[in-house]
């Protein structure tokens, strides 16, 4: 269930930003940004771990920020897979929603996953 909500939460930001950066991001509907997030997911499920084993040395030099690259690179395979119907301009720019999107998922999900209360 919180793997679906997840989806769901993506292929709205997807939405949001297409419509934020309307030059640079190309959505062509609910069910395409849908697809997206789907896509998106699964690359994150498969192909991330690959990446961040095979980058782990720059990702330790850079603290980490390189795993932002990582995440701009799984968004340029969506963007491929997905064909016309979800299109991002540039690197740059899938490293901008990547970054993004980091955020506003840690946001959502500090929100949504309860804490525990110390005694």
């Amino acid at each position: 269930m919180r793997w679906f909500l997840g989806i769901v939460i993506n292929a709205v930001l997807f939405i949001a930003l297409a419509g934020f950066f309307e030059n640079s991001i190309y959505i062509e509907g609910f069910w395409a940004a849908l697809g997206a997030s789907f896509v998106l997911s699964v690359l994150n499920i498969f192909v991330k771990p690959i990446l961040i084993i095979l980058t782990l040395p720059v990702t330790i030099l850079s603290l980490g920020l390189f795993l932002f690259v990582i995440n701009a690179v799984t968004l340029l395979l969506t963007d491929r897979i997905m064909g016309s119907s979800f299109e991002i301009e540039s690197f740059g720019m899938a490293l901008l929603i990547a970054v993004m999107m980091s955020i506003v998922n840690l946001i959502i999900q500090n929100q949504l996953t309860p804490t525990k209360k110390q005694n």
